[in-house]
């Protein structure tokens, strides 16, 4: 139980410091759309792609050195996870050099050929870009102290530097209102400080707390080491990659068709989904660690057992959330934004119907990760995926509004999830039939059912805030009881039991003692 209540624990963490930069970053963005207006919030969501880019990157890239550094933690290796640390500097170094000489080329390209953007920001959009290359290169080189971080499951850390970034962009958003200099510059270059600001506090940290993460390449670098970590973060990159091109080609596509306010449509979107994808991710956060020193150990089955739940998990967790924001969908883009972009209702529900399908599969993804056989698993995926940029530009080229691109992602992102549940089958021995029937089938019929109870208080309430509160608390009831009936199973509900007593005993000994007895 140890272990169930140290992922109890992080998760907790994480979840606070979630809701907090929530409800911080929402108010965050409004303050900035009004700030900016729409033209250019979409040219800064445009041109500053790359920020999205990063953090998949930046993602992919922690995710590969967590794995190493998971492994050794999980059989004691210390000098193993020296080695493992000073190959990974030396990699990011020389790969966050070659980033910033291909960004800086392809931009060049991409400004004076492919962007519609109004001659008079050029130069700010320009200024933006070269910004947002640097805030790379800096984000990559400190990868290998995030990895430190999460392979370590130090989520208090994690939980305070979030609520303080969370704060200090609510501090930029302010700042915007008042400041008499070209406010998208302005917006650009705090962002990007803030940005680098955070990730050096970080690696200084780890560099104290963490012996094996300073930095003595001449004495701990090990060649065959680093160039079996290359090859593995090269193909989980590549991965990476391919989900970053599709949305950042979708949003270049969206511009050449309908121009820069489509984009803030579509950038308002990417907004309301990477907000609600925290609910998830802050669970895998705190299971992935454990997934993966799992395997580090030798113990498949254990390792298994916990990507099937973080699958099922991590979807139900964004149902929680995705159902009543979809059906309320534009009350609550209205009370949040006054002013909302054409297209943004539909771009915000397909996104999240994305991502829903997407989390089905998530954990098979971490569990094919951390056996390490990725090559022709991130080839595969990574296809399916850039298949969405001929299918969004022969769309659009057809004459379709422009959702109908998410619809069609939405269908590649169903074909993908299929192949992700053949190649665990194939990879690490996922039993098929067992995930189908627990996850799957069961957390997809609890979501459809809550879905359509929640559509009462829709089709009987006007639109505002009763009807609002009213669909959350159906939606959340339904989804609840349909969890605990249909979808978990004994083991699961018994650790969960446990847990929750466990929590209750530390938060209120004697509610705990009351529960107990009763």
């Amino acid at each position: 139980m140890q272990i169930a209540n140290r992922v109890m624990l992080n998760t907790g963490m994480l979840y606070g410091k979630m809701v907090i930069s929530i409800i911080i970053s929402l108010y965050a963005t409004r303050l900035v759309l009004n700030a900016l207006g729409a033209g250019d919030y979409g040219i800064f969501n445009l041109v500053a792609g790359v920020i999205a880019m990063l953090s998949f990157l930046n993602m992919a890239m922690t995710l590969s050195t967590q794995r190493y550094l998971s492994h050794n933690l999980g059989s004691g290796n210390v000098l193993r996870q020296k080695m493992v640390f000073n190959a990974s500097i030396v990699l990011h170094l020389l790969l966050g050099l070659g980033l910033v000489v291909l960004l800086e080329a392809a931009g060049l390209l991409l400004f004076d050929r492919v962007l519609n953007i109004p001659a008079d920001r050029m130069p700010a959009a320009y200024t933006i870009f070269h910004m947002m290359v640097a805030s790379t290169f800096f984000t990559i080189i400190s990868v290998p102290y995030d990895a430190t971080l999460n392979a370590h499951e130090n989520m208090r850390l994690v939980a305070i530097t979030g609520i303080a970034e969370a704060a200090l962009k609510l501090g930029i958003a302010l700042y915007l209102q008042y400041t008499a200099f070209d406010r998208l510059v302005v917006f650009a270059l705090l962002t990007a400080s803030l940005s680098v600001g955070l990730l050096l506090f970080k690696r200084v940290y780890c560099a104290v707390h963490y012996p094996e993460s300073r930095i003595r390449p001449r004495k701990y670098f090990d060649r065959k080491l680093a160039k079996e970590m290359f090859f593995y973060g090269g193909w989980n990159m590549f991965g990476a990659m391919s989900v970053v091109t599709r949305n950042q080609g979708i949003a270049m596509i969206l511009n050449v068709f309908f121009g820069t306010i489509v984009n803030a449509a579509y950038g308002i979107a990417n907004q309301v989904n990477a907000q609600l994808s925290f609910f998830s991710a802050t669970l895998l956060q705190a299971l992935n660690p454990q997934i993966m020193k799992s395997e580090g150990a030798g113990d498949r089955e254990r390792m298994l057992r916990l990507a099937m739940i973080a699958s099922k998990f991590s979807f139900s967790l964004l149902s929680f959330f995705a159902i009543p924001l979809i059906i309320e969908m534009p009350f609550m883009l209205q009370v949040w934004l006054k002013n909302v972009p054409e297209y943004t209702v539909a771009f915000c529900r397909l996104i999240l119907l994305c991502t829903m399908i997407n989390q089905l599969s998530v954990g098979i993804q971490t569990g094919v990760q951390s056996a390490g056989n990725i090559k022709w698993y991130q080839v595969t995926v990574s296809t399916l995926l850039m298949l969405n940029l001929p299918l969004a530009f022969l769309l659009l080229r057809a004459g379709l509004p422009p959702y109908a691109i998410l619809v069609a992602a939405a269908a590649l992102e169903v074909v993908t999830c299929g192949y992700r549940i053949w190649a665990g089958r194939r990879l690490i021995g996922l039993p098929v039939a067992a995930f189908l029937n627990n996850v799957v089938a069961r957390t997809v019929s609890c979501a459809l059912l809550s879905f359509c109870i929640a559509l009462l208080p829709a089709m009987a309430m006007g639109p505002g805030w009763p009807r609002l509160l009213l669909t959350c608390c159906v939606s959340t009831a339904a989804l609840l009881a349909s969890l605990r009936l249909l979808a978990l199973t004994p083991y699961e509900t018994g650790k969960l039991n446990d847990v929750f007593a466990k929590t209750l005993s530390r938060v209120s000994p004697r509610l705990a003692a009351l529960k107990k007895a009763a």
